[in-house]
């Protein structure tokens, strides 16, 4: 971006901000207006109406800092720190995996699969493992205020990202507990246990691409089913009889999954696709 006007008008700025991410990455104009908001703490219409609006050079000077990160390939969630999820605003940073909309996916089964709880007289107890920012957690905790929900992760700072998020969004019946998977839970059983776990392969070079994220969230190991197979084998510990494990997996991962699944002893094992009409949620009953 050019840095001959110290105080140019928004929509010189914002005119800047487009051209620099279209030459390197055409279909990203609309982030150029989502950071210059973002600055501005402006809806992006007022852009658009006030583009005659003289800035100020420290917001100048953000906004170019802004641009260039994302030039450098660092997510817009984690330049504006915020990302939605279930029509809830999530605040994110690089110490979570940034929600993405197959993810919700996870959260409909966990609704459909237990359609006589959306009653205040029942009860479901779910445990949300590697909670990450807590959007799956939070978006349950939204939908079935009554619903009795867990969430766990081995992070402490996701674990602080997912708490405040509950406390700004005003959903105080979550339990947090630091830990890996199910250790937090010795003892315990529910009636759902719900994952979206790393399974990238380590040698995957999708990886390069998500290299801002937390790695631990993304790769478990060579094959990246490792997560997933310690999920499968050590839900039933923590299963009632009936209940339901969900796991979101990679799209070519569907069939190892469900193998494993029955080979576990799991009954009722279905896969779901996502919006893109990819194998991404598979549901199996103890």
């Amino acid at each position: 971006m050019a840095d001959n006007l110290t105080e140019p008008l928004a929509g010189q700025l914002l005119a800047a901000g487009i051209a620099a991410l279209r030459a390197q990455q055409p279909g990203t104009a609309l982030d150029a207006e989502v950071l210059l908001a973002h600055v501005l703490e402006q809806p992006r219409g007022m852009l658009i109406a006030h583009g005659e609006r003289v800035v100020a050079a420290a917001a100048v000077a953000r906004y170019r800092a802004l641009i260039a990160r994302r030039l450098a390939g660092e997510p817009l969630a984690y330049l504006t720190g915020q990302r939605e999820f279930w029509s809830l605003p999530l605040t994110v940073t690089p110490a979570v995996l940034i929600p993405r909309p197959e993810t919700e996916l996870v959260v409909e089964r966990a609704l459909a699969l237990h359609p006589a709880a959306q009653s205040a007289a029942v009860g479901m107890r779910v445990a949300d493992l590697g909670t990450g920012s807590g959007a799956i957690a939070l978006a349950l905790a939204s939908a079935r205020p009554h619903w009795a929900l867990t969430a766990t992760d081995c992070c402490p700072a996701a674990l602080a990202v997912a708490r405040a998020n509950a406390a700004r969004l005003k959903l105080s019946h979550i339990e947090w507990l630091a830990g890996e998977w199910f250790e937090p839970l010795a003892g315990r059983r529910f009636d759902a246990i719900l994952a979206n776990p790393p399974y990238v392969a380590a040698d995957d070079a999708a990886l390069d691409a998500l290299r801002h994220e937390p790695s631990r969230a993304l790769t478990p190991g060579p094959s990246g089913l490792e997560a997933l197979h310690h999920l499968i084998a050590h839900a039933p510990a923590h299963l009632e009889r009936g209940a339901w494990l969900v796991l979101e997996h990679g799209a070519d991962q569907a069939a190892a999954v469900a193998a494993a699944l029955v080979a576990a002893g799991y009954a009722r094992v279905r896969c779901h696709r996502d919006l893109a009409g990819r194998d991404r949620v598979t549901e199996a009953q103890w």
